[in-house]
């Protein structure tokens, strides 16, 4: 959309709808451009009008190349598919997946197994018992950026007595391996752990990205003591974004802060994983594994056969399966909110 139909736009905007059509029919007599526009802006209002439900897909030369535009009537989901003995499976095709809202099979529209650029935000928990793991982390961070695709945005989240961004306050989101080691490098580690906090904020960042797949890896030695979001707030936050969450628990024995049941939880509901290694030694293995994830997903998006916005909650089963594949599991977000107003969200 060129810049003189975004101002034509804002200003007919200001008045009521019938006025603003008046005005454009005014100046189609002057114009063959405003012609066009009219016919745009009409059956963009049809479609407000009669709440039609319209999808379509666009590539741009842009950064947002990869981004998916659908409407809120479609579902995204973000699937990873494994073979008995925990593998991931390549090579299916859409007839392969059958999905199920609240237990009813819906008809899949769309269907992709591709390397797509993500947005993925990095959260680490710098608070004193990190101390130790510090290197450890920048080196699984830096794996973990070597192993994805070179156009994903990443950037870098803290999270301690207080919450922080790693990257300077105009650089929202980097590609660079450089300026996402500089931003870990000056991790401070010392006081407490705001980890809702911290996952607050992560998710709240990831809305500024313009990837259509939305990631955080979680980085923590232990449970919450000092924030002030709740559990609850934070969950609920999750299940209605759009992020896969996938977290790291390194626990010191006996340390009395542990809560895995809350990283496990976190990643359960948003279709991620939680790993709990031995050492933080493993964590770079660990993120390498995270973006071979990440990278060998299939998207499959569907149009609800139940259409009501009415602020539900919908479960999500996918199921998969091909001759000669054996049993097949497939890791999704187990469900989603349906919106109480339309809106551009889809559940990935």
């Amino acid at each position: 959309m060129t810049a003189s139909v975004q101002r034509l736009q804002r200003q007919t905007n200001r008045h009521h709808p019938i006025i603003a059509n008046t005005r454009l029919c005014l100046a189609m007599k002057y114009t063959r451009a405003l012609r066009s526009l009219m016919v745009l802006n009409a059956a963009i209002l049809l479609c407000c009008v009669a709440g039609a439900q319209v999808s379509s897909t666009s590539h741009n030369n842009t950064n947002d190349e990869y981004t998916l535009k659908l409407n809120a009537d479609i579902v995204i989901l973000s699937a990873t598919v494994l073979d008995h003995h925990n593998a991931l499976v390549s090579g299916l095709g859409k007839d392969d997946f059958h999905v199920y809202e609240n237990g009813v099979l819906q008809q899949i529209k769309h269907f992709t197994h591709e390397d797509i650029p993500v947005t993925v935000g990095i959260l680490v928990d710098n608070s004193g018992s990190m101390k130790s793991k510090r290197d450890d982390v920048i080196n699984a961070a830096l794996a973990f950026a070597g192993s994805s695709n070179p156009q994903d945005q990443m950037f870098v989240v803290n999270f301690g007595d207080h919450v922080s961004f790693g990257l300077p306050a105009d650089t929202p989101f980097t590609d660079r391996r450089d300026k996402l080691q500089l931003a870990l490098s000056e991790i401070k580690t010392i006081g407490q752990t705001s980890l809702y906090d911290g996952i607050a904020v992560g998710l709240d960042h990831l809305k500024l990205g313009n990837r259509d797949k939305k990631v955080l890896i979680v980085i923590s030695d232990g449970g919450d003591n000092v924030s002030r979001h709740s559990l609850a707030q934070v969950i609920s936050m999750a299940k209605q974004s759009a992020a896969i969450i996938y977290a790291i628990g390194i626990y010191d024995v006996g340390d009395g802060d542990q809560n895995p049941v809350v990283l496990g939880r976190f990643a359960r509901e948003t279709g991620g994983l939680a790993f709990f290694p031995e050492s933080s030694r493993d964590i770079p293995s660990i993120c390498e594994q995270i973006a071979r994830d990440i990278r060998n997903q299939y998207t499959l998006a569907y149009t609800p056969t139940v259409a009501a916005q009415d602020g539900s909650y919908r479960t999500i089963a996918v199921k998969a399966g091909a001759p000669g594949r054996g049993r097949l599991t497939v890791r999704t977000r187990p469900g989603y909110f349906v919106s109480s107003v339309p809106s551009p969200l889809a559940v990935r």
